[in-house]
């Protein structure tokens, strides 16, 4: 992602993450996790593998939200969503992150498909790191749904 422009055609998917200080968050998403800043200020834009994150502050509700609040989590262990990052190389990822700041909630662990292991970002925000060992590649029980 070379630049920040919108999709000339179909989507371009992003996760927003609220957060109680942008730049300590632009610090995490870039120096730990190797994003790039591509929009810098409230909101803040980096574009981390083939996605963006967007950071910004909470508020109140808008107009076009009239009944919702933006605000981190106040429970850093009940979640109702969170990123999910493939890696090809899972101890990699754990070592280099490790030694760049993340403090992972465990070591990678084997499951039936897949390694991983789970990361917060500074406001609590959780993060899935996994990787595949399902010799077929990721989810190969589900076909995909046919494109338009």
């Amino acid at each position: 992602m070379a630049e920040l422009l919108p999709p000339a055609e179909g989507i371009v998917l992003a996760h927003f993450i609220v957060s109680a200080d942008v730049e300590r968050s632009r610090r995490f998403y870039t120096e730990v996790l190797g994003g790039r800043v591509v929009f810098s200020g409230e909101p803040t834009y980096v574009a981390l593998a083939n996605s963006w994150i967007i950071i910004n502050v909470g508020g109140g509700p808008t107009d076009d939200k009239p009944a919702v609040t933006l605000e981190t989590p106040r429970d850093p262990d009940r979640v109702s969503s969170f990123l999910n990052i493939r890696v090809a190389d899972i101890q990699a990822v754990y070592a280099e992150w490790s030694d760049r700041g993340a403090r992972f909630l465990t070591p990678p662990k084997q499951h039936q498909y897949e390694i991983r292991c789970y990361i917060r970002d500074p406001d609590g925000h959780l993060i899935e790191v996994g990787q595949t060992t399902d010799p077929r590649g990721d989810f190969s029980p589900w076909p995909l749904p046919p494109t338009r």
